[in-house]
């Protein structure tokens, strides 16, 4: 039988799964049906529409996760389902990263300006850029799984062995799992070091933007200060999401293994809704077409 613990849980998930599969569906079908209108789309429209996909795909792991985790356990095979939902949010868990890391890099080639001949060269091959950089995390991706296997093995052992003892099991495998839980946060840091370059490189480009149109008395104020400040939030956000998500979810993987029955743990989880479903309406905000379609659907729903 449920508790109040858990069903406020279950309503606290619900309403974040409602809130990021609300947003994304949003970003999708928008693009989606300019695609169809128009047979065209550009390299920001596949980008938005790919990384809303996987974040629906990561919200519904999510939430099933949830809703795994208040049922008694004789509804599922516990490990065999625990290995599934990890291995499935590892995946779109990468996804939506590196898509939104692909984002800032096409920001700031397609906005910034710098007369260096590298940078040149990238802004002319924005697309291959992309490719490239996505076919490169590949290998992260890769190097994900093979430790995540080794990290379920251990928690499988420990579980199978008995659930009274998988603290105690823990403690004696602590390296191990230290070791394991360092290697699967570091293949995190090289996108996360790829969107804050990014960013500083924009900031610096918006700098000697504003400081030439001052030097040519034109004022502080013109569409590429406007393009350039509005990337910069968007950058930001998702910088500041992803660093306070990543957090959440590794104090929410200590907790679980350290106290696996504590009754309040779950509630760490509750953090993963947060960075698709706010992100989400930042990228909205952010881009024009995507604003305008947005505001005529609420002023005017009958249309």
């Amino acid at each position: 039988m449920l508790t109040g613990l858990d069903i406020t849980f279950l309503l606290l998930s619900t309403a974040g799964f409602i809130t990021g599969m609300l947003g994304n569906m949003f970003i999708g079908l928008v693009n989606c049906s300019g695609w169809l209108k128009n047979q065209n789309i550009s390299l920001a429209d596949i980008l938005f529409t790919c990384l809303a996909i996987s974040r629906v795909i990561q919200l519904l792991v999510s939430f099933f996760e949830s809703v795994t985790m208040v049922l008694p356990s004789y509804f599922f095979p516990t490990y065999k389902v625990a290995k599934l939902i990890t291995l499935l949010w590892r995946i779109t868990n990468h996804w939506t990263t590196w898509l939104a890391t692909c984002l800032s890099i096409f920001y700031l080639l397609k906005i910034a300006h710098f007369s260096h001949p590298l940078f040149l060269w990238l802004k002319w091959r924005i697309s291959k850029v992309v490719l490239v950089t996505l076919g490169f995390s590949l290998f992260f991706l890769i190097s994900d799984l093979v430790l995540l296997e080794g990290f379920n093995d251990l928690f499988s052992n420990a579980y199978m062995k008995d659930k009274r003892n998988l603290t105690l099991y823990t403690d004696e495998s602590r390296t191990v799992y230290v070791e394991t839980m360092i290697f699967l946060s570091l293949t995190c840091l090289f996108p996360s070091i790829l969107s804050l370059t990014s960013l500083l490189l924009l900031f610096l480009s918006l700098v000697r933007h504003i400081r030439n149109l001052q030097l040519n008395s034109m004022g502080s104020r013109d569409s590429s200060t406007e393009a350039h400040k509005k990337a910069i939030i968007m950058m930001m956000s998702f910088l500041v999401l992803f660093i306070a998500i990543f957090f959440s979810i590794e104090v929410s993987n200590w907790i679980f293994i350290i106290f696996p029955d504590n009754k309040f743990s779950k509630y760490a989880i509750l953090a993963v809704y947060i960075f698709p479903s706010v992100h989400s309406f930042l990228l909205i905000w952010g881009n024009s077409k995507l604003r305008q379609t947005a505001m005529k659907v609420l002023w005017h729903p009958e249309n």
